[in-house]
């Protein structure tokens, strides 16, 4: 009989670890998707989809100091002297606690600043949470490397 509940629980141990580990996939995922449509609208800059993105609590960092809030993030990108031509995130790492994701890359771009042309590569490190079904943005901050 001890043998039956101890199968039984080590049963249920296993379908329970897949059903979490099923679902941080799923975030995992999702938590990608959105990394990806954030690093698009940087190219591309739309209200819409930079308001549907970030968080209302953003806190967005840049590697020179600067701290914007979600509403001067949304501003710099759609009219700010910064213009992304490209934008190559690699080496990217994906970590979910509970309705919270740590998302670190190296951000690879091509841009001009007031017209002159740049290269950047810089580290990213990124908070998203989950707002109700969607990933947000709500903690991004750049660092040199």
């Amino acid at each position: 009989m001890k043998k039956m509940y101890k199968s039984i629980l080590l049963l249920t141990l296993m379908v329970f670890s897949a059903i979490n580990l099923n679902a941080q996939s799923k975030d995992i995922q999702a938590v990608s998707a959105a990394v990806d449509k954030l690093t698009k609208v940087i190219v591309d800059p739309d209200r819409a989809v930079l308001e549907s993105i970030a968080s209302d609590a953003l806190s967005y960092g840049h590697s020179a100091g600067k701290v914007q809030n979600k509403a001067e993030f949304i501003d710099d990108l759609l009219n700010g002297p910064f213009d992304f031509s490209s934008v190559e995130p690699s080496n990217q790492t994906i970590s979910i606690s509970g309705k919270t994701a740590i998302v670190r890359h190296t951000f690879v771009a091509k841009a001009t600043n007031a017209g002159v042309p740049t290269d950047i590569k810089i580290g990213i490190m990124m908070v998203w949470r989950k707002e109700g079904s969607a990933w947000k943005l709500y903690a991004r901050q750049a660092f040199r490397l």
